[in-house]
């Protein structure tokens, strides 16, 4: 091969891996996006949009400084050994102190953080 056509094919090369890169990142922008299962029927009566439109049932939030036993179970993830640890652990200044003392694993913590609250108790005055 002469010199002449060396420059030309490693632009060739260039341009063809440029190429291939663009052609991967816009298939990876295509792949990244979900578009729900095919051919799944649409009730009569309703459209998809109505249908995505139904909010989800909002779940009250378990106050980890009085909730009892089994209350707590009904997280996810806490069985009889985290709820009797969360129990002996109180009371919280807050709902993070499951995760900082150690309590709870950080995963689980951060996987039922939008599900708990830590309410203070009001402390009496001393002149009450």
């Amino acid at each position: 091969m002469s010199r002449a056509g060396k420059p030309r094919d490693q632009r060739r090369a260039v341009a063809a891996m440029l190429a291939a890169l663009a052609l991967g990142t816009a298939g990876e922008l295509c792949l990244g996006a979900d578009p729900g299962p095919a051919n799944v029927p649409v009730p009569s009566g309703r459209s998809p949009a109505a249908q995505k439109a139904v909010p989800a049932a909002r779940v009250a939030p378990v106050d980890i400084n009085s909730a009892g036993r089994a209350e707590l179970k009904t997280l996810p993830g806490i069985g009889d050994a985290e709820a009797t640890r969360i129990i002996a652990g109180r009371p919280y200044l807050s709902k993070a102190d499951l995760a900082t003392r150690e309590v709870i694993p950080t995963g689980m913590f951060l996987s039922l953080k939008n599900r708990i609250i830590a309410i203070q108790k009001q402390q009496p005055k001393a002149g009450d």
